[in-house]
C-alpha cells in the first residue's frame, strides 16, 4: 500500500508526465487543463496526484473553465487536498484569465455592431451573479472614450440615475451612449423596466444632442440588442 501512495508524488513520475517539466520542454499549449491547474496547486493528496485531483475538480464543472472560475474558495476547499492556499491560487489564476479577456476587449475600442459591444462587455459583466448597469460613452467616430458602472444591484434589478448618465456624458464630451446590463438569470427577454429606462434615457439624451445608440442585455453566452430588434 505504501508503494502505491508513493506513486502519487509528481516527482516520481517520468519527466514526460510531470506538468512543470512538460511545460518547460514542450511548451504550455501541449498541457491539458488539468495539468495546468496541477501546476498551480503543486501537489495532490495521499490518495491521488495533483493532476488526478485537478481532473476531479474539473469534472465537477463539466471541464468548463468558465464554470471553474465561478467556484468560490470555500467550494474549492471542499475537495480533499485543496487547502486555503491552493484554493486562492486557483481563484487568482481564474481571475487573471478573466481580466486578460477584458484587456483584449479594450483593444477593440471602436464599436461597429452589437456584437462588438457584447465582446467588449461580456468579460466584465457576463458571468456575474448580480445585476450591473453600465454606460459606454462614444465620440463621433463611435470610439469608446469612457465606460462606467452606473449601478450595482441584486439579482432582481438595479437602479439607474438618468441625471448622472448625462452629467458624465457632458464631462467626457460624448455624442453617443450605449446602455448595457446583465441578466444573471440567463434570460434575454427585456423586462418592462428595461424598456422604460431605455426610452427615458433616450428622450433625456436627445435634448442634449446625445444619441442612445443601443441597449444590450448580456448573459454569459448570448446577448439581446434593442437596436437589432428595433426597440429604440
Amino acid at each position: 500500500m505504501s508503494g502505491n501512495k508513493a506513486s502519487f508524488s509528481i516527482k516520481k513520475w517520468s519527466q514526460d508526465d510531470q506538468p512543470r517539466e512538460k511545460l518547460l520542454n514542450k511548451g504550455k499549449v501541449v498541457l491539458s487543463d488539468a495539468e495546468l491547474v496541477a501546476i498551480l496547486i503543486g501537489s495532490g493528496n495521499k490518495d491521488e496526484s495533483a493532476v488526478a485531483l485537478c481532473k476531479r475538480i474539473l469534472a465537477s464543472v463539466d471541464y468548463n473553465l468558465s464554470e471553474l472560475g465561478k467556484l468560490s474558495t470555500k467550494q474549492l476547499m471542499a475537495f480533499k487536498g485543496i487547502g486555503e492556499a491552493k484554493a486562492v491560487a486557483i481563484a487568482a489564476a481564474m481571475e487573471l484569465g478573466r481580466r486578460r479577456r477584458g484587456v483584449e476587449a479594450l483593444d477593440k475600442q471602436k464599436i461597429t455592431s452589437s456584437r462588438s459591444v457584447y465582446e467588449f462587455m461580456q468579460p466584465i459583466i457576463g458571468e456575474l451573479q448580480h445585476e450591473e448597469f453600465w454606460i459606454i460613452y462614444l465620440n463621433n467616430s463611435n470610439k469608446v472614450i469612457h465606460k462606467n458602472q452606473l449601478s450595482k444591484g441584486g439579482i432582481t434589478g438595479t437602479l439607474v440615475d438618468v441625471r448622472l448618465v448625462l452629467k458624465n456624458a457632458l464631462e467626457v464630451g460624448a455624442t453617443g451612449l450605449i446602455l448595457v446590463h446583465n441578466h444573471p438569470s440567463g434570460t434575454l427577454k427585456p423586462s418592462l423596466a428595461d424598456k422604460k429606462i431605455t426610452q427615458k434615457l433616450k428622450l433625456a439624451a436627445q435634448s442634449l444632442d446625445i444619441n442612445v445608440l443601443d441597449h444590450l442585455i448580456i448573459t454569459e453566452k448570448a446577448y439581446f440588442s434593442f437596436a437589432d430588434e428595433n426597440l429604440l
